[in-house]
């Protein structure tokens, strides 16, 4: 009871500790803008105080396009050098707290230059995902299926500490249940409510992929510790790894604890695979789906190995095992 009380209190302060007060930390963005009047615009950007975004110049608009739509930065400006009227380009699909988030920036910036700014959305959320969060909750639903067969896998034995043949059952049985349920999570957002519609294939491999790494980080830390590993999982994926994620709020606009560990773990990096494939044809999804792999791999390792050691150990202890002394 003692431990679920600690889960509790930490949930608690993850969350709210990651969106009491978001607040934008260098949010990349470009600025389109004739040579001689780039750099003062970036020069601007990058001086105002707390240093809400990060900009960098761009040759031309086609350059800030490109970069928006391949999630190489959040937002891009259009600086029109003959009118006093800019050009601010999005991608809510990517998260639209972002998008929001330095668009407020530019109006502000522009306003002290007296100038308007004009928003364009390049990429909008689907029709069913109006706030952008389907692929958070996707990915939520994943990792908690996955954790959870897991430990359903561990009570059906009794929630003993699993045998290197239990454990390799384990790992076994996990693969159909995470095919299935990636199957299942691309029907509920395709064809069921069209959250997030194409990309079906990319979507069941994907949430193979989540499930598969969720439940063998669970086998592992069961394992590991018995019961108290399911503690452990749902601290690493729920507590930590869901507010920190980018679902709701993104990296730029959490603090700096919660941005450091946010794509490092499963929910963060599922969240960001899921959105760039079905918005972004995939673009800057290789790092989160190495990110992915590390962790079904490391699963996979730690559970194979607590099993072989402890097995190893329960051998050599066991009575009768000792050699006999030889006699004269």
């Amino acid at each position: 009871m003692f431990g679920v009380l600690l889960l509790q209190l930490g949930f608690a302060l993850s969350y709210m500790g990651a969106f009491h007060s978001p607040k934008p930390h260098r949010v990349p963005v470009v600025v389109a803008a004739p040579r001689a009047a780039a750099a003062p615009a970036v020069a601007r950007l990058n001086a105002l105080p707390g240093e809400p975004v990060h900009a960098t110049a761009v040759a031309d608009r086609a350059e800030a396009t490109r970069k928006l739509l391949q999630r190489r930065t959040d937002a891009a400006v259009i600086v029109d050098p003959r009118g006093t009227t800019d050009t601010v380009l999005v991608a809510s699909a990517g998260g639209p707290s972002a998008a929001d988030a330095a668009t407020k920036v530019f109006q502000v910036a522009g306003q002290a230059q007296h100038r308007q700014v004009v928003v364009r959305d390049i990429r909008p959320p689907a029709k069913g995902d109006s706030r952008g969060l389907s692929s958070f909750y996707l990915v939520l639903s994943w990792t908690i299926g996955g954790y959870l067969a897991s430990s359903a896998l561990n009570m059906a034995a009794g929630s003993a500490r699993p045998t290197l043949r239990r454990v390799l059952v384990r790992l076994a049985a996990m693969v159909p249940y995470a095919f299935v349920s990636g199957i299942g999570g691309a029907v509920i957002v395709g064809p069921v409510l069209d959250c997030l519609p194409g990309a079906f294939w990319e979507l069941v491999g994907i949430g193979t992929l989540i499930v598969f790494a969720a439940g063998a980080v669970g086998v592992a830390l069961q394992s590991l510790a018995g019961t108290i590993g399911l503690g452990l999982t749902v601290l690493i994926f729920t507590v930590l790894g869901n507010p920190s994620s980018g679902g709701v709020y993104p990296a730029a606009l959490l603090p700096p604890f919660w941005r450091a560990i946010g794509q490092a773990l499963p929910p963060g990096a599922g969240t960001t695979v899921v959105r760039n494939t079905v918005y972004f044809d995939g673009h800057n999804t290789t790092g989160p789906l190495w990110v992915l792999a590390a962790w079904a791999f490391g699963g996979i390792a730690v559970a194979v190995a607590s099993a072989a050691l402890r097995g190893r150990r329960q051998a050599g202890t066991a009575p009768g095992t000792a050699p006999a002394t030889a006699t004269a």
